[in-house]
Parts: C-alpha cells; structure tokens; sequence
C-alpha cells in the first residue's frame, strides 16, 4: 500500500499545476481515468462548461522595480494602464492596500483582507504571502469566483515583502497592474461506481477534489491517493451497497466542480447512505495537523472506533452540528451525512508542496489504511454501519 500510494502522490505532483480548466488538470483527469481502468472499472467523465480566468499582466510597479504577481481569481481586474496610488497598510485612507496574509480566509490577515475588500476601502489591494512560509505566491480560494467583487488584487511573494513593506512606510507611490480576461474552459468531474449486492441500499459516496493553485503535492496527493485506495479495496472485497467514488475539479473556484456534480445528484445528498470526505493535508509533512470532522454521533463513533483501533488520534475535531471546513460543507448544507478528514499545511497554496520532501509517507499511508478500513464497514451493513 504504501509503495502505491507513494507512486499515485508522485505522479499526481509531476504533472505540474492543477488549477480547473488549464492543461494540468485535464491531464490528470486522463491519468486518473487511466487509473480507475487499470482496476478493472469503468470511468466516467462529466464535463462542463465555465469561464476560466486568464491572466494577461499582473504586476506590482513601484520607483521603477516592477514585480510578477498572481490576481486573485474573483476580484475585479484593472486595464493595462492599472492602477496608480499611495501604498499603505490595508484599512488605512492609502488608494493601495497592503496586507500579509497566510492563504486561508479565516487568518488574521485573510479576515482584513475581506472586510478591506467588502468595504471597498482601496482603488487596489496588495496580498503578501505571510513570511514564514517559503519564497513564493501562497495563492488564496477564490471562494466568489462566480460572483467577483472588490477592488483589483494581486498577490505579490514574500521574498519581496521588505522592499514592499520599505515603501509602504514612506507611503510611496506604487502602481498594480491586474489585467485579466475569461477564456471558455472546460471543467471534469471523474466519476465511477462499484454495484453493490443490494441495490435497493442507500449508496456510500466517496468523493475528494482533484484541483489547485500549484502541484498540490501533500494538499491533494493524499486525498487522491486515499481514493484510489478505496476504490481498490472495495473493488476487490465487494459490497452490499452501491459505493460511488467522484472526483472533482474546481475546488479553489469555490466548489464548482462539486457544485455542478451535485447539482445533477441532488437527491444524493440526504439519500445516500454516507458521505466521505477526503479533504486537504493530511498527507502534509510542513507544520502538519490532521483533523476529523463528522455529521452526526453514529458517524463519529464509528470513525474514532476505526481510529482508535489503528492507533490513530487526530489533532483536532469540527463536531457534529458545526459547519465543517472543505466540501463536507456542501454536503452539511444540505443535510447530508459524510465523515471526513483533512488538515494543517505549513506549504498550503504553495508552489513549494511538491513531492518528496512535502508529504510525510508514513502517517499518510496510516490514514489511508484507517479512511480504507471505514469505507469497507460503511460499504455494507454486516460490517457495522451505523
């Protein structure tokens, strides 16, 4: 197992970004279609149509020294004459904002950037990677992406954060360029199922994202791995119930791929019988931290019993009844039963979380074992499904 899932996260990192719609992602939708027959199932491809966001110039300009950046992909976007104005921290009356920020909306920084961004307090904003991670564009969700607003944002890396952060003490003048256009694209949902004994039973789904802003080596790797295990498992165990396996692009577009699958499976997601979630880092080896998230007390038992019985603990817990992080919250919101698991990343949204050094074989491929474990229980009711 190990040796596999070694195999699935590297070459799930070699093939470069993963953002939806670009040349990475569809690649990796052949490879994992390749995947999927190499076990002897069927794949299957659910293709949609949406507009991807094309950067054209992105820079950050000041006394003459201009810099590459990253937009954020729902903001709105400036010309290519952008946007010229005083530099200052963000929340001040300078026409620029600037903020450091580690790439997650719940962080201090990210909680300022929204507000700054909802409260149209800038003509343009400036986000920098926080400074203790690597040099580099740590890249934040476009969680609005089919709704952009606020003003025109770039996101600069940290290893120009003290020339930037020079200038915005002397409240130099600064201009950010983000021009951008919308290309049509093409997003892939990669689907397949396992036909249970019973068909008359609520089918189990197993679902993970597939998409990112970079290679996404121990932010996805695992997941993928994770579901690929699965899939192997079951296939050769069998099953009472249907067990569908779906993974989903568009997960840094705020959920469009899952958004589109469930959109056409409505009805799946108070009727199937559980849904697990194969969430972000937890094959993360930087600053890891796993966590576990459940819908309810009988999934939750059944998932500490699992781990306890594998020497497992995690490091932390969003309880029944507590909107979970990832795409277990688009099953939460519609009343869904799931299990899920995911973590802390130190290299989260990096282009540093490549394979080897960023993934942590051993405790991944132990949480692989125990997801695995629980989806063969919950594949069948003589296994102890709650």
């Amino acid at each position: 197992m190990k040796d596999r899932i070694a195999r699935a996260i590297r070459e799930y990192s070699n093939q470069g970004i993963h953002r939806s719609g670009t040349n990475g992602d569809l690649e990796n939708a052949a490879w994992l279609s390749g995947q999927i027959r190499s076990l002897g199932l069927g794949p299957e491809l659910d293709t949609f149509p949406f507009k991807r966001v094309r950067p054209l110039e992105c820079t950050l300009a000041i006394d003459g020294k201009a810099v590459e950046a990253i937009p954020l992909y729902d903001c709105t976007y400036t010309d290519a004459d952008g946007i010229s104005g005083r530099l200052g921290e963000i929340g001040s009356d300078a026409e620029i904002g600037v903020v450091s920020a580690f790439p997650m909306a719940s962080s201090p920084g990210g909680q300022l950037l929204n507000k700054a961004r909802r409260e149209g307090q800038h003509k343009a904003i400036v986000v920098l990677t926080g400074e203790g991670m690597p040099p580099g564009v740590a890249v934040t969700n476009a969680e609005d992406f089919n709704s952009p607003f606020g003003p025109p944002t770039v996101q600069a890396s940290n290893a120009d954060a003290r020339w930037i952060r020079s200038a915005v003490a002397s409240g130099a003048e600064a201009r950010v360029v983000a021009q951008c256009d919308y290309v049509d694209a093409k997003g892939i949902n990669v689907a397949t199922t396992i036909r249970g004994k019973s068909p008359k039973l609520a089918p189990l789904v197993v679902m993970t994202p597939r998409s990112g802003w970079w290679s996404c080596a121990s932010e996805r790797g695992g997941g993928i791995a994770a579901w690929l295990e699965m899939m192997r498992a079951i296939s050769r165990s069998g099953a009472d119930r249907d067990v569908i396996f779906t993974a989903n692009t568009g997960h840094e577009l705020g959920h469009i791929g899952l958004d589109h699958y469930l959109g056409s499976h409505e009805a799946l997601i108070k009727g199937a019988h559980m849904w697990i979630h194969l969430g972000a880092n937890f094959a993360a080896a930087v600053s890891p931290g796993i966590g576990v998230q459940s819908s309810d007390e009988d999934a939750r038992k059944l998932m500490f019993g699992v781990l306890s019985e594998q020497d497992l603990e995690p490091d932390g817990e969003t309880p029944p009844g507590q909107r979970p992080l990832g795409e277990a919250r688009n099953i939460y919101d519609g009343a869904g039963r799931y299990v899920s698991v995911l973590g802390r990343n130190g290299l989260f949204h990096h282009p540093s979380d490549i394979w080897p050094n960023s993934v942590d074989m051993e405790k991944t491929t132990r949480w692989v074992s125990a997801f695995s474990e629980i989806a063969l229980r919950l594949s069948g009711p003589q296994r102890g499904s709650p």
